[in-house]
């Protein structure tokens, strides 16, 4: 086995996520993929860098890089969907699953990683779960929906994750402004 094999089987493995669609639509009306969602988040934290003083802007790249990466095996449950049941069991497995590719360090470092994001116990693990939010609900707005979308859903959606920061907050005002005129247009 080459140094290459392990690794191009864990990207082939996390390749999935460009596969895996989420329950939200672009603006032309095609189902987004899980890939797609994880750029924009990506994005966002490079251009708010200046906006997040004391945050490991690398850590912060990391984790949301890898908060969704569980799904490229059992793929996106909705929001509205999600039945309490805990799904970071079954998510855990999967990030393990795909990370055994790896040799056991890198392995053991994208497990560590994604175990931060998922108990939200460090600054930039809080502020992914903030920014995965208004990212989505974003999406929502910007979407072209089916019919009869729930865009009511989306103004208490994660509110406990963006509601106490006040950079979270400020984007999240206009999105929600967004998402409730969308609401009244049905």
């Amino acid at each position: 086995m080459t140094i290459a094999e392990p690794y191009l089987a864990f990207f082939r493995a996390a390749g999935r996520l460009k596969d895996t669609l989420r329950n939200s639509w672009t603006r032309q009306g095609r189902r987004e993929s899980v890939a797609e969602h994880s750029w924009r988040l990506a994005l966002m934290a490079v251009a708010l860098e200046d906006e997040l003083p004391g945050i490991d802007h690398k850590r912060l790249l990391q984790l949301l890089v890898l908060h969704d990466l569980g799904e490229a095996i059992r793929g996106d449950v909705p929001a509205p969907m999600q039945d309490g049941t805990d799904r970071k069991a079954g998510e855990r497995a999967d990030v393990a699953a795909i990370a055994a590719a790896l040799p056991p360090g890198p392995a053991a470092r994208i497990r560590a990683l994604w175990e931060e994001c998922a108990a939200a116990a460090t600054p930039e693990a809080r502020l992914v779960k903030g920014l995965d939010r208004i990212e989505t609900c974003l999406q929502h707005v910007e979407g072209a929906n089916p019919p009869g979308f729930d865009y009511a859903f989306n103004l208490t959606y994660g509110r406990e994750h963006t509601d106490g920061h006040a950079l979270l907050a400020a984007l999240r005002a206009p999105v929600d402004a967004a998402t409730a005129r969308r609401a009244r247009e049905g």
